[in-house]
């Protein structure tokens, strides 16, 4: 069973994707005004590689774009992007987007949110919540970033602007008793779900992992099975620097899903379909503006078909 989250909008995905798509569609038109040959095809490498899909895919799509071109000598332009949208789709592997919830009626589903500072975790932590609240569902949070000065008291603005449930630790205190008594404290108040924020450090790895190995502990204790989604947020606008990024966290916690903020303010959308292709981490969630409600499901066919077309 799982979240049943209202569809995003298409406009939004579609929105902020623009910066992409004008870089994208502005090079590609201008560069097939005219007949379109094979010298011209060579072209495509520099610009898919200037929107982020990396060597490996952009020479592969180059490959491909020759022998559609090959087998249709008179395409259109559209065609050609049509074309491309369909490759790129076939790309995506088909993965379980929505959220996992506890099987438990009684016991929370848990959603542990990971990643470095200044990604935008707490902001998407309270989209999240957001959305949640939106669809009926009674949610807590917990402050458990006790590294970071401020971490806490930045949640608790957001935590009183939703009028939501949070327990925050004092700075410095251990992170996984604050899951603990997050998690106990929405036990008895029969939340239905319970957001954790975490440490955005990996400047100290060995500290990092054995803290992020407390924090589940503490939420198989209470939970079993839990949580039941670690998801990673990645800032869009560092492009394929997130698929490093992504791995070194992999390597202190299974990631259950990854969450693409500031999408609306970078050209290299393109690194959405390297990211996920490459990890084998489905996308879940895209960041698609500054306010609350900027939040959307990740969905491979409209997030792809924003790339070329409005």
């Amino acid at each position: 069973m799982v979240f049943q989250f209202l569809k995003s909008s298409f406009s939004a995905v579609a929105r902020s994707l623009k910066k992409t798509r004008s870089f994208l569609v502005g090079r590609l038109k201008s560069l097939f005004q005219g007949s379109i040959d094979e010298e011209k095809v060579d072209q495509l490498e520099e610009i898919f590689f200037e929107a982020d899909f990396g060597v490996p895919l952009s020479r592969t799509l180059v490959e491909k774009t020759k022998s559609f071109l090959r087998a249709n000598k008179e395409a259109t332009t559209d065609e050609v992007l049509t074309f491309l949208e369909k490759e790129l789709l076939s790309l995506l592997p088909a993965q379980q987007t929505s959220l996992q919830r506890s099987q438990n009626p009684i016991l929370p589903t848990i959603i542990l949110v990971v990643g470095t500072n200044g990604n935008g975790k707490t902001t998407f932590i309270a989209k999240l919540a957001n959305q949640l609240q939106q669809e009926g569902q009674n949610v807590l949070l917990a402050a458990s970033d006790t590294f970071r000065a401020g971490a806490q008291e930045q949640l608790d603005i957001w935590a009183k602007r939703l009028k939501v449930d949070i327990i925050a630790a004092k700075y410095g205190a251990d992170p996984a008793a604050c899951v603990f008594d997050a998690i106990s404290a929405a036990t008895s108040r029969k939340k239905d779900v319970v957001i954790i924020d975490t440490a955005g450090r990996l400047e100290n790895k060995t500290h990092l992992m054995a803290e992020l190995q407390k924090i589940v502990k503490a939420c198989q204790k209470l939970v079993p099975g839990s949580p039941h989604e670690t998801l990673l947020v990645l800032d869009a606008t560092i492009g394929q620097n997130g698929l490093q990024l992504a791995r070194a966290f992999k390597e202190f916690s299974p990631i259950s899903g990854l969450v693409l903020t500031k999408i609306d303010g970078t050209a290299k959308g393109g690194a959405a379909i390297v990211i996920q292709k490459e990890l084998g981490i489905p996308i879940k969630f895209l960041g698609t503006g500054e306010t609350v409600n900027d939040l959307a499901a990740f969905d491979p066919t409209s997030f792809v078909h924003s790339l070329f077309f409005e």
